[in-house]
């Protein structure tokens, strides 16, 4: 399944009495990064799992290219890549071996090919065969996101991915979602930290208490 862009259309959401999303609308392309701007509880982290086919909306639909997220689940979320706060590592393994176990289970081929060019992206290939344990926030957020990228989604979505990060290494984030915006792949991801993304989103958009502010 491919896509070539992912389409909100009046999605709300409510968890209870609470209202997180109210009729969002929007289109992100492929070959674009779309920004969420927003505060803490604005709703960005439930719209990115609406996108991620964790949550489903209580009212709307999302179509990813022609296709409704309740049309072939499966086939779509192999072509989704996502990073949260947990960075879904594990910390006795390597890097490589990290690499591997997550190719693997996406049944790719040319596992040792992607794993050693995931290295390359994340400039841990002197770092290797040492254990995630002993790595920094930075080298563990730049392997979680080859982790992501591992299988070539094309929807990438990143649930605030500059925070705790020091300026290298939000600046090899930055490097590295301009390499995926440029292979085609649709990027979404959520901050509040403006100044982390400057010149960075195609678009920007900002929720406030759950709806598009104008």
């Amino acid at each position: 399944m491919d896509f070539t862009n992912l389409q909100f259309i009046d999605v709300s959401r409510t968890f209870g009495r609470r209202r997180a999303l109210h009729r969002v609308s929007l289109t992100a392309e492929a070959g674009t990064i779309t920004a969420l701007l927003g505060h803490n509880g604005a709703g960005k982290s439930t719209l990115l799992s609406i996108a991620a086919t964790l949550l489903q909306p209580s009212s709307g639909t999302v179509h990813y290219g022609g296709h409704a997220a309740t049309n072939g689940a499966a086939a779509l979320r192999a072509r989704i890549g996502m990073l949260g706060h947990d960075l879904y590592l594990y910390p006795e393994l390597s890097a490589a071996e990290n690499l591997r176990f997550f190719a693997r289970i996406y049944a790719l081929p040319d596992v040792e090919r992607r794993v050693v060019r995931g290295l390359e992206q994340a400039g841990l290939t002197e770092r290797a065969d040492d254990p995630v344990s002993s790595y920094s926030r930075g080298m563990r957020q730049r392997l979680a996101l080859e982790r992501a990228l591992i299988h070539d989604p094309r929807l990438l979505l990143l649930d605030e991915p500059f925070t705790g990060l020091d300026e290298a290494a939000r600046e090899a984030l930055r490097d590295r979602l301009q390499t995926a915006r440029a292979a085609g792949t649709i990027v979404l991801l959520t901050t509040h930290d403006v100044a982390a993304i400057a010149n960075l989103p195609d678009r920007s958009v900002t929720l406030v208490e759950g709806r598009l502010a104008a």
